[in-house]
C-alpha cells in the first residue's frame, strides 16, 4: 500500500460522516480527559485515515500522551469515544496496534528474545518466529547485538529493540510517544526511515509525538497541533508546518508560545 496522496488526505480530513473507517482508522468523538476538575485534553473529533503518518506536534502539557494513551487504550477517556477499523470498535485490539514510548520498558533479558516476545505470546510457531526475528535484527541493524542483554544497550539500541519488538506482530497501527528524543542524529535517520518503510509499503498508520519540528516536516504527511488540551489544526504537513491558519499555532512554530 503507497503512502496517501495530499488528494486523499485532503479528503479524508474533511469527511464529517467517517461512516466507512478501514483496517487502521482510528476516530475519536468527543474525547475529555480530566483530572479533578483539571481538563487536559479535550478534542471533539479527530480522524487519522487508514495508511496514514500522523505527527502530533505542541507544547509540554498540552495533552499529547494523554492523547496517545487514550488511542493505545493505556487510559479510559472521561468522555467521548475512539473508533477503530472497519467495524467501528470501541476498544483497540492488542494484535493490531502497538504504543514505543520515549523511555520503552525492556525484559530483563536479550535483543533477541525482547523481539520475539510478543510473537511467543501471540501463538506463533518456534521457526516462525525465528525467521521473523532474524529478518527484524537484520532490518534494524542489530544483528552484532542478537545476544546483548537488554540493561546493557545505549539509548539508540535500546530504541531500537523496542520498536523492533513492537514491529514484530506487524501491527496495523503504531504509536510513538517521543521515539527518538535524546539518541544521536545517526540513529534518529535510522528509525525515521524504517517508519517510512512500514508506512509506504505495508500500509501501516503511523501516529508519532514529537518535539522535533525539522522531524515533522521531514517524516509526517499530516500533522496535528494540540494546545492546552484543544485539537486547534490538523491537515497536511506542508500546509499546517509552512502556512498555518490558526494564529496559536504560527506562535508554536516561531517559538513564540511560552
Amino acid at each position: 500500500m503507497n503512502r496517501l496522496d495530499a488528494d486523499t488526505v485532503r479528503r479524508e480530513n474533511s469527511r464529517s460522516d467517517f461512516q466507512y473507517l478501514a483496517g487502521g482508522a482510528i476516530l475519536l468523538s468527543q474525547v475529555t480527559k480530566t483530572y479533578g476538575t483539571r481538563t487536559v485534553l479535550d478534542v471533539q473529533e479527530m480522524h487519522v485515515p487508514p495508511g496514514s503518518l500522523l505527527g502530533i506536534i505542541g507544547q509540554n502539557g498540552a495533552g499529547k500522551s494523554t492523547l496517545i494513551n487514550i488511542i493505545a487504550g493505556i487510559e479510559p477517556p472521561s468522555s467521548g469515544k475512539v473508533f477503530y477499523g472497519a467495524g467501528r470498535k470501541e476498544s483497540p485490539d492488542p494484535k493490531k496496534i502497538t504504543l514505543v514510548t520515549q523511555h520503552p520498558y525492556l525484559l530483563r533479558t536479550t535483543v533477541e528474545k525482547n523481539i520475539a516476545y510478543p510473537l511467543k505470546i501471540r501463538g506463533w510457531e518456534g521457526e516462525k518466529i525465528q525467521a521473523r526475528v532474524d529478518g527484524l535484527l537484520r532490518e534494524f541493524g542489530l544483528e552484532r547485538l542478537r545476544k546483548q542483554k537488554a540493561w546493557k544497550l545505549s539509548s539508540g539500541e535500546g530504541q531500537k529493540t523496542a520498536l523492533a519488538r513492537a514491529l514484530s506482530f506487524e501491527p496495523e497501527t503504531l504509536l510513538l510517544d517521543e521515539p527518538t528524543a535524546n539518541i544521536d542524529p545517526g540513529t534518529v535517520r535510522e528509525i525515521e526511515a524504517i517508519l517510512r518503510s512500514v508506512n509506504g509499503e505495508k500500509g501501516t498508520t503511523v501516529v508519532i509525538i514529537t518535539h522535533n519540528l525539522a522531524q515533522a516536516k521531514r517524516l509526517c504527511e499530516t500533522v496535528a497541533f494540540l494546545h492546552e488540551g484543544k485539537l486547534l489544526e490538523m491537515g497536511l504537513g506542508q500546509d499546517v508546518l509552512q502556512a498555518p491558519q490558526n494564529p496559536l499555532t504560527a506562535a508554536f512554530l516561531a517559538g513564540e508560545l511560552l
